[in-house]
C-alpha cells in the first residue's frame, strides 16, 4: 500500500497538552488522520494521511440513515526505553474484518488496517504521552457512504483512523466502580449484532447508561435479552467474577462483544495459575455470591479501561457490595501484569506486544 502523506506545516501544528495527568478520555485529537475509500469495481484505493478535519458527506449517505458503521479501539504505548508499542493490533484488525462482514460492509484487509495505524502513529509520535497510565488511543472507523435512500448496503465506504492522547477512562481511575444492573432495557440479542463492534449497540445502551449515571453509577451491567436473567457485559467492558481462585466470565453467546482484553485476561490468568470458566452466569448466582462471601472480586475488561475493579452492584433497589468496595488481590495482580506487558515493563511470554517505532 502506497500511502500519500500530506503533512501539516510546522506553524499549523496544534500545541501539545501541558499536563498529561489531566487528559481525560477522547477530548483532544492529533494533527493528522488516515483515510482510505472503497468503491465498487475498484476495491480499496486512495490511502492517505492528511490534516485532521471535518468530513463532507452526502445527506443521503447510508451511514446516516441505516447505521452501516463499525469501529475499533486500541492504544499505542510509550515504553520507558522510548519504544512505541501496540498491544495485539492484529486482533483488532481481525475483529473489524468480522464486524464488517456482519454489517454487510466491504471488509478492510488486515494488512491495510495495520499499515495505516503504524504509519499514522509514527507520524504523530510526539502526541504519545509518557506519564503513568496514559497512552495514545487509536480509533479506526468504517462507514457506508453512497447517495441513495432505500435499505441496502452502501457501494462506497470510508475507512479512517484518528488519534487522541488519553488518561484514565473512568474518573475514578484504577479504583472500584459501582454498576447498575439493568433488567428492563436490553443491549443486544442472540442472532443480532451484539458481537460486532457497531455504533448501534452503543446507541441502544445510552438511555439506560444515562439513567444509571444520574443515580450515581459508573455504568450499566446488562442482562440477556430473552430472560433478563443471565449476565452479559458492561456498557464498555466485558465482565469477570472471581469465586475463590476461579475467574468466571459469560461465554460468547453471539450477543457479547469478543473483547481482546477479555481474551488476554483469560490467557494471562491461566498462565498465572488461576482457573477460568466461560459459561452462563445468572445475576442470582452473582448476588448470592455477594451475600455468602463466595464472590470475592469482580472487574471489567476493555481497551479503554484495561481492567476496572467493580466494588458494588445495584439490583432491584438494593446495593450489593463486593470485597468491601476494595480492589481485590487477583484483580490487582492481573492489572499490574497486563499493564506491565503493554508498556514493555514486564516480560511478554505471549508475543502480544508489537514494537512499531521509537520516540
Amino acid at each position: 500500500m502506497q500511502i500519500t502523506i500530506e503533512k501539516v506545516k510546522d506553524e499549523e501544528l496544534k500545541p501539545l497538552f501541558t499536563d498529561a495527568t489531566q487528559l481525560g478520555f477522547g477530548k483532544l485529537f492529533t494533527d493528522h488522520m488516515f483515510t482510505m475509500v472503497y468503491r465498487k469495481g475498484q476495491g480499496w484505493v486512495e490511502p492517505k494521511i492528511t490534516k485532521y478535519k471535518p468530513f463532507q458527506i452526502d445527506p443521503a449517505a447510508v451511514v446516516l440513515h441505516y447505521s452501516q458503521e463499525i469501529f475499533e479501539g486500541l492504544k499505542a504505548y510509550a515504553s520507558e526505553d522510548s519504544r512505541i508499542l501496540l498491544f495485539r493490533p492484529e486482533k483488532n484488525a481481525e475483529r473489524m474484518y468480522h464486524s464488517a462482514e456482519r454489517i454487510c460492509m466491504a471488509p478492510l484487509p488486515v494488512e491495510y488496517f495495520l499499515e495505516g495505524i503504524k504509519t499514522l502513529v509514527n507520524l504523530e509520535k510526539r502526541w504519545i504521552p509518557k506519564a503513568p497510565g496514559t497512552s495514545l488511543y487509536i480509533r479506526p472507523t468504517l462507514v457506508g457512504l453512497g447517495a441513495a435512500l432505500g435499505v441496502h448496503p452502501a457501494d462506497e465506504y470510508l475507512f479512517y483512523i484518528i488519534l487522541t492522547p488519553v488518561g484514565a477512562y473512568f474518573k475514578e481511575g484504577f479504583k472500584p466502580i459501582s454498576l447498575y444492573v439493568e433488567d428492563v432495557y436490553i443491549r443486544a440479542a442472540v442472532g443480532g449484532v451484539g458481537n460486532a463492534k457497531t455504533g448501534g449497540n452503543y446507541a441502544a445502551s445510552l438511555l439506560a447508561g444515562a439513567k444509571a449515571q444520574e443515580k450515581g453509577f459508573s455504568q450499566v451491567l446488562w442482562l440477556d435479552a430473552k430472560e433478563r436473567k443471565y449476565v452479559e457485559e458492561v456498557g464498555a467492558m466485558n465482565i469477570f467474577f472471581v469465586f475463590g481462585d476461579t475467574l468466571v466470565t459469560p461465554n460468547l453467546s453471539g450477543s457479547i462483544l469478543p473483547g481482546i482484553t477479555r481474551a488476554s485476561v483469560l490467557e494471562l490468568a491461566q498462565y498465572l495459575g488461576y482457573r477460568t470458566e466461560e459459561r452462563m452466569i445468572s445475576i442470582d448466582e452473582v448476588i448470592e455470591g455477594t451475600k455468602n462471601g463466595t464472590l470475592t472480586e469482580a472487574f471489567g475488561t476493555g481497551t479503554a479501561a484495561v481492567i476496572s475493579p467493580v466494588g458494588s452492584l445495584f439490583y432491584k433497589g438494593q446495593n450489593y457490595e463486593i470485597n468491601n468496595f476494595q480492589v481485590g488481590p487477583i484483580t490487582q495482580r492481573l492489572y499490574d501484569k497486563l499493564v506491565g506487558i503493554q508498556y514493555g515493563r514486564e516480560e511478554d511470554p505471549f508475543g502480544w506486544v508489537h514494537e512499531i517505532g521509537r520516540l
